[in-house]
């Protein structure tokens, strides 16, 4: 087992993968910069290094700053949380390289699995359902123009490097499709420094539904179940649960099993998810393999009963997973919400800023995870998240009741927060009875926005 581990991330996702370690008793080496100096994974730890100034590209994306404080530190493994160098191939190279452990799957599989137009052509390969479109990258608008005449409309065109949204474009008529090609391309080029693209069906109204896998490099691969991500705005998620309500015993077991296969294909090592579409007519369809630990993997940890963090440091350090998959039980149902500063009312406006009180859920069943605590000042330079609150109960209904319960007593003041408007999703009729899609907020945000009393005007 590993004797020191560098947590390269901030916020939540620090602090989780400090736990994690200190449990394993493995000592945390912690990084921050400038603006993170009064973070909570700074002030916990004995171990605390400034990499750079608060522009993330000067710090948390800065590897030779990363690399250079493990090895002066003495770390043997890197735990890159999600997000920031999270999916970067390079530095996963470079920490082996450095011979240093990166905690994740290897620099190859991050590339190949990173480039969408490759991943979908190695889905194809086995056996795995994808949507129909180019079978790799399109050169041209004009190329990608007659695949979408010769498939039909509506299609998305999406950039082989990208993610969050960026690089993706929604058509519905032919006369939009070179326009807003060449659009997502010079925004592929912007965020990712890649101008390829691929094009693919557009399918309508869709459940986002997504299965944990984990792997080991004894060969063996398991799934963890799924997760709903449909309530998402702009490609954000801002709620999941697990399981999903959408899907027959027959179908997850279908769709659990391309996820395994999909896995394999990519010769998958540690946690990584599976992401489909579900039509509306019931047909699934592989869009995107995540190569690390997603934000919402706690709705798994709390149905599962497995530390998936653990996992992957167990895994990293060369060791089997501690389960198989006829030992893995699935039990009642969890739901997490995003807390973000942002203001709903205000297009989703980030809101960064002091945190004058803090008051955070309890009780049964109630967990959050955050780096927040009363006189925090959220720094301005980062994600929105500041909070994930996550509940757990036998039922579905049970567990919707305990998230309203649990949002009614969080208490932020400060900045603006979302809070108020995932406490609606919670009442709103369709999402109780499950009947909704990845275009539930856009269909329901004047009425959300209402309901909150966060206002009447609505920017989505």
């Amino acid at each position: 087992m590993f004797k020191r581990i560098l947590i390269a991330n901030r916020g939540e996702i620090a602090v989780r993968v400090f736990r994690a370690c200190r449990e394993l008793e493995i000592e945390p080496v912690v990084v921050y910069s400038q603006a993170d100096r009064e973070a909570l994974h700074v002030q916990l730890a004995e171990r605390a290094y400034c990499i750079g100034p608060a522009r993330s590209a000067d710090s948390y994306l800065n590897v030779n700053a990363i690399l250079t404080v493990a090895q002066a530190a003495g770390c043997d493994a890197i735990h890159p949380g999600y997000g920031f160098l999270s999916e970067n191939a390079d530095f996963a190279d470079a920490c082996e390289a450095a011979g240093i452990t990166f905690i994740g799957p290897s620099g190859d599989v991050i590339r190949a699995m990173g480039n969408k137009a490759a991943a979908r052509k190695l889905m194809q390969s086995a056996g795995v359902p994808v949507v129909p479109g180019s079978d790799g990258a399109v050169d041209t608008a004009e190329q990608a123009k007659a695949l979408a005449d010769s498939i039909g409309y509506p299609v998305l065109i999406k950039a082989s490097a990208g993610g969050g949204g960026r690089g993706m474009r929604r058509v519905y008529e032919p006369e939009q499709l070179i326009p807003l090609f060449e659009e997502a391309r010079s925004e592929s080029l912007a965020c990712f420094g890649s101008g390829e693209m691929y094009l693919e069906k557009l399918i309508v109204n869709p459940r986002h539904i997504e299965f944990q896998i984990m792997a080991d490099g004894q060969g063996h691969v398991i799934q963890l179940g799924d997760r709903d991500c449909s309530i998402q705005r702009r490609n954000q998620k801002l709620l999941e649960e697990s399981p999903s309500k959408a899907l027959t015993p027959e179908l997850r077991e279908r769709m659990g099993a391309a996820a395994v296969a999909a896995a394999r294909a990519a010769g998958y090592v540690n946690a990584g998810t599976i992401e489909f579409v579900l039509a509306p007519d019931g047909q699934f369809y592989f869009i995107e393999m995540n190569t690390r630990i997603q934000v919402e993997h706690p709705v798994t940890e709390l149905v599962t009963g497995l530390d998936l963090v653990r996992e992957q440091i167990r895994v990293s350090a060369g060791l089997p997973l501690s389960v198989t998959q006829e030992e893995v039980l699935f039990r009642g149902h969890a739901i997490e919400c995003r807390i973000n500063a942002e203001d709903p009312a205000k297009g989703f406006q980030p809101c960064p800023g002091r945190i004058d009180f803090l008051h955070l859920p309890g009780g049964y069943g109630v967990r959050v995870d955050t780096g927040l605590y009363t006189g925090y000042e959220l720094p301005p330079y980062y994600d929105s998240l500041m909070a994930k609150l996550i509940v757990y109960a036998p039922t579905r209904l049970e567990a919707i009741r305990r998230m309203r319960r649990a949002l009614e007593e969080l208490v932020i003041e400060g900045p603006a927060t979302n809070t108020d408007l995932l406490h609606q999703i919670l009442h709103h009729p369709d999402f109780v009875r499950g009947n909704y899609s990845t275009g539930f907020l856009e269909a329901h945000m004047d009425t959300l926005l209402a309901w909150s009393g966060s206002g009447e005007v609505r920017e989505v």
